[in-house]
This record gives structure tokens, sequence and C-alpha cells, in this order.
């Protein structure tokens, strides 16, 4: 439903177009629009069960339940038109993520998990990588908008290059982990981004057999990759 309508409106004028935390940070009217048509699938039929979503949407539920909904993940690609960008989707319970769904409308693909039920990818089970040397590791990344925060990561990418096999910059999180929990990447790490971002993929990762890893300090931060070559990972990166 909201791939097909970012699909209809992919590769036309850009719309509604305004900046959030930089001038370079953009949001348009598709990532509104995809964002509502969720919100009104799910007003549907879950009204029950809270909401978040990145573009403002919003509400307390009496289920313990909460749907987080990141309606275009990579908006300055789906601009460009770069073929890096997806709806993310997780529902949420006391314990953490109970669902994630990433899907890719350019590629037909959708990623999808439960807690305790698997990691799949158009139906059949995938499993993150079992590779435990770094030096032989595809690793992706990210970087935020603002300048302040920019300059250290460009900084922390001199330290990680010469270590890994090479480093992978997509521009689209749930992306970037859905690619992981599949073979497709090997690891991830990144700073900056917003709980809309990795609540769906961190499903994802865990039920393909990953791990995860919080990293300390600010921005916040998160890091993923099998649970041998993880612990390798943030002696680089923590």
């Amino acid at each position: 439903m909201a791939g097909d309508l970012l699909l209809e409106r992919y590769g036309g004028p850009a719309e509604g177009v305004s900046s959030k935390s930089s001038e370079t940070d953009l949001v348009s009217e598709a990532d509104r629009a995809s964002e509502a048509a969720i919100l009104d699938l799910l007003t549907r039929e879950r009204p029950d069960d809270g909401l978040l979503g990145e573009e403002g949407s919003s509400r307390e539920g009496t289920s313990g339940r909460r749907w987080v909904v990141d309606p275009l993940d990579g908006t300055i690609n789906y601009l460009y038109r770069f073929p890096a960008w997806c709806v993310s989707v997780a529902l949420e319970d006391a314990d953490g993520g109970l669902v994630g769904v990433v899907h890719d409308p350019l590629r037909d693909e959708m990623f999808s998990a439960s807690r305790g039920g698997g990691a799949f990818l158009n139906g059949a089970r995938v499993e993150v990588n079992d590779k435990d040397s770094l030096e032989l590791a595809l690793v992706a990344t990210g970087f935020a908008y603002q300048a302040p925060v920019r300059a250290p990561q460009a900084q922390l990418l001199t330290q990680v290059l010469p270590q890994v096999r090479d480093i992978r910059r997509a521009g689209a999180a749930a992306l970037d982990l859905a690619w992981v929990s599949c073979g497709r990447l090997d690891a991830y790490f990144e700073r900056g981004l917003k709980h809309w971002d990795w609540a769906a993929a961190k499903v994802l990762i865990a039920e393909a057999g990953g791990a995860l890893a919080e990293l300390d300090g600010e921005p916040r931060g998160l890091a993923a990759a099998n649970p041998v070559l993880l612990p390798k990972l943030l002696e680089l990166v923590a």
C-alpha cells in the first residue's frame, strides 16, 4: 500500500519538500502521504494500539502495543532517484520489538520477522553471514546531516576502513540492516538516527541469528553483525 504509493510518485516532480534537522535533511509530500496511508490502515485495523511515526503521527494506545513507522527511509535517495529507500514498520510491546517489516518497493522485496518466528525475505528464511574475520567483512554505515556530527564520523571512518574489507553507504539505515539480516552485508554501525530508523530492522537482525549493541555516548548509535563478529566491530567503533 505505502510502497505502491511511493512507486507511483517515484521519479516525478518533488512536491512539498522542506528541511528538518538541517538544510540537507529533507522531508517530502511523499513521506507524509506514505505515513498517512499507514496511519489510516492502522487506525482502522488496530485502533487500540499506540503509534509513533517519523513525520509526526503519534497516539497513545490502550493495548500495550505500539507501531513505529518510518514511511520513507532514504528520502534524499528517493528525491534523487537513487535506488536505495524503503518503508519500515515495527510493532513493539513491553518486551521490545515484536514484529518488523522492511519493504523495498523497487526490488519488490519484503523483509519480515517476528519474535521467535525467524526472519524472511519474500517468504524464504534468511540468516546473517557467519564470517568471523573483520578484515574480510563488508561493513555498512551512514552519516548524520548535521556538520558537527558528521566530522567525528568521518574521522572514525579513517580508523575503520583499513581494518575491514570495505565500507558501503547506501543512505537508508533500515535497508542496510535488512541486508545484514540476509547476508548481503556482514555488519553495520551508525550514530545519529532515531528509533523509527532501526525499530523494524532490529527484529530482523535478532531473528536472523545476528547480534545488536547500542553504542555508548551521544549521539545514539547501533552496531549489528553476527555474534562472533560484533565484539570485534565494537572494538573499532564503540
